[in-house]
């Protein structure tokens, strides 16, 4: 595929599989996949409830996935797709390890660190840059999230009466 922005298009399909996983297991719905030459090399989704740990999102499991498939925590030339605006820890993970390129889907309006809370990488990086691209089936990934919350909603609603 030579259009860039249908490859991403393409890619991000993938993340949102990774999510709808994390829906099923009632987690909130945040999917990642790990691009290397074209390829993906690593996925995530969001594992906090089952791993009973915060610090199981999506993103930093697909990253640790794709240092193990590497054999090198460098994930250097390697862009990562994940449908929900990194959180600060996850930010610095992608700065860590070197990510060249994030393209990300929704907002996140409560923890989000590319601007809708905090914006971590407009601030110079003594040793990395990565790449941004936002918005990419932004609305496929706010849609599943909105289902996901709208459900919890009215769960905690039922278990009130």
């Amino acid at each position: 595929m030579n259009d860039p922005f249908l490859r991403d298009v393409q890619f991000m399909k993938e993340a949102l599989k990774e999510a709808l996983k994390a829906y099923e297991k009632d987690e909130v719905p945040v999917g990642a996949v790990l691009v290397f030459e074209n390829r993906i090399i690593a996925r995530g989704h969001n594992q906090t409830e089952l791993l009973q740990d915060a610090t199981a999102h999506a993103e930093m499991l697909c990253l640790t996935a794709g240092a193990s498939q590497r054999n090198n925590w460098r994930l250097t030339d390697t862009t990562l797709y994940c449908t929900l605006e990194p959180c600060c820890m996850c930010a610095g993970a992608l700065l860590s390890s070197r990510v060249k390129r994030l393209v990300w889907g929704a907002k996140d309006l409560r923890v989000g660190a590319n601007g809708s809370w905090i914006d971590v990488f407009s601030q110079k990086h003594p040793m990395h840059e990565i790449e941004i691209l936002s918005g990419v089936l932004e609305e496929e990934s706010a849609a599943l999230l909105k289902k996901f919350f709208q459900q919890k909603r009215k769960k905690a609603i039922l278990h009130e009466c």
